[in-house]
């Protein structure tokens, strides 16, 4: 979905899925589609193409080839070729190119990280998981045997006959890069159909840009990870991928202590030393690859490891606040703009919102099975008491002509909107699950100005096009007592909440 993001502080739209940074090539325009619950994310795809009907003909090859790679390479999904490949044992199995190439990949990367990447992490995962559920640390034992586990190996190819042997009986995913290899796969169809001159593919935050174009890609803060929070840095991308990976989105609380999803195959520990890798590469497997081991190994081990890779550049965030970035990293990050606004004078602070506070805003949209459809347009903005519109929070949406199906927003911000100028990019970040967002609003009005205390309604609304409407109101009291709210949900939005609390330390 693109958005407008206004240049002046007067509209401030959240940039969740936008259009293009520079205009696509002579003669084409730029289509963006937006989904949910694709390889168990959210996708946007872009398409510069000279014609709608070109866009939607490559967008469709692009969705069928996820579809497709998906049935071969799909842990979740039984009746895959990969489910159906792990059910058989010590038998040479002829298997599709796709899931040949996928084990040989993860054979490769298995020696190149020193087995800090394996498809049997999930053995030291699901100890985790179980341990979770227990509300207990896994024992060393559990530990110990996951380990030796994660040592066997799992199976054997054979390049001339094209077969693969399944060894044994441990759990295995093929994760941590093969999204990055759909993708690429995904945007060569995209590419090769007629009319296509540029495609921009998002699949939960890991990005690939193909063709005559160039986006801006602005990396997620993962101490600061509301959708509408700054990012830590900004990327000029043209025909690379992007990747990020974190602990800050998935993972486990085990008695009360949070520990990522991602784990070090080799010590079976939960990796926390570093909370976000950001990966640019030619190829995007090995940007997925890359940004996911960085979260395993040491900055010295990382800056080692990208050198085996032509072309990498990257930058880490680590739990302790420092930040580590390879030596060409400077070569896609753009200077950072600075706001030239007045911070607000406070005259009376017993009547004006605390700074120290903020509101979350979380939003969780319906999963609708049994079929792919594009994600709803969405807008959430705060009203005063007599409903008039005091901060614009975020807008989602593809085409502008379908704007006017969200009645209420249209009557409170539509004339704003059309004046504002558009921005485009789009955000690297860890995984996030399906359908989940969070904003936040820091007490400013849309001119950047604290506003009163007191009540003031949080409006989300969200649309299809000339489909189903649905709009959720809320009325809060903004003091110095920190509150929660829950709001039912509906046709579209499965469910929402309200968190008025102090920020969290350093933001």
């Amino acid at each position: 979905m693109k958005f407008k993001l206004s240049t002046i502080s007067s509209l401030l739209l959240v940039i969740l899925c936008s259009s293009m940074i520079n205009p696509p090539a002579k003669n084409s325009k730029m289509y963006v589609s937006d989904y949910e619950n694709v390889l168990g994310t959210s996708l946007e795809i872009k398409i510069a193409a000279t014609s709608a009907s070109d866009a939607t003909l490559a967008e469709d090859k692009a969705m069928n080839e996820i579809d497709r790679l998906n049935k071969i390479l799909s842990g979740y999904d039984a009746t895959s070729e990969f489910s159906l490949w792990m059910r058989t044992s010590n038998k040479a199995v002829k298997v599709s190119p796709e899931l040949f190439d996928a084990l040989n990949l993860f054979d490769k990367w298995r020696v190149q990280t020193n087995g800090a990447l394996d498809a049997s992490a999930e053995v030291v995962g699901k100890v985790w998981r179980d341990a979770a559920k227990r509300n207990t640390q896994p024992t060393t034992p559990e530990l110990a045997a996951a380990i030796a586990k994660v040592k066997q190996q799992h199976w054997q190819l054979n390049a001339v006959n094209h077969t693969a042997t399944h060894l044994d009986d441990a759990p295995l995913m093929l994760n941590t890069f093969i999204k990055s290899y759909v993708m690429n796969k995904a945007c060569e169809v995209a590419m090769n159909s007629t009319g296509t001159t540029g495609v921009v593919l998002n699949i939960g935050g890991d990005i690939l840009v193909r063709g005559e174009h160039t986006e801006q890609i602005e990396v997620s803060d993962p101490k600061a990870d509301a959708e509408n929070d700054a990012p830590i840095a900004t990327l000029s991308i043209n025909n690379k991928t992007v990747a990020t990976s974190g602990n800050y989105r998935r993972g486990e609380l085990v008695n009360g202590q949070w520990h990522s999803h991602i784990v070090d195959p080799r010590t079976g520990q939960p990796a926390d030393k570093i909370i976000s890798a950001t990966v640019v590469a030619d190829n995007a497997t090995d940007a997925g690859a890359l940004a996911t081991a960085f979260n395993i190994l040491t900055p010295e081990e990382s800056k080692t490891l990208a050198t085996t890779v032509k072309g990498a550049e990257y930058m880490l965030m680590t739990s302790d606040g420092k930040r580590f970035e390879s030596k060409g990293w400077k070569n896609f990050e753009k200077a950072a703009v600075k706001a030239s606004v007045a911070k607000p004078t406070v005259t009376n602070a017993d009547k004006t919102w605390d700074p120290a506070y903020e509101l979350k805003i979380n939003v969780e949209l319906a999963h609708i099975e049994g079929m792919r459809v594009q994600r709803p347009y969405l807008a959430v903005w705060i009203a005063d008491k007599d409903k008039k519109p005091v901060r614009s929070i975020a807008l989602w949406y593809n085409k502008n002509k379908y704007l006017n199906e969200m009645t209420m927003w249209y009557e409170a911000y539509y004339s704003k909107f059309a004046e504002a100028d558009q921005s485009v990019s789009s955000t690297t970040s860890a995984t996030r699950s399906a359908g989940k967002y969070t904003l936040k609003w820091d007490g400013k009005n849309d001119k950047g100005e604290l506003v009163k205390r007191g009540p003031y309604t949080i409006m989300i609304e969200a649309a299809r096009e000339h489909g189903t409407h649905q709009l959720m109101t809320q009325e809060m009291d903004f003091t110095q007592t920190p509150k929660s709210i829950t709001i039912a949900g509906g046709v579209e939005i499965a469910g929402a909440s309200l968190d008025y609390a102090k920020k969290a330390d350093g933001q």
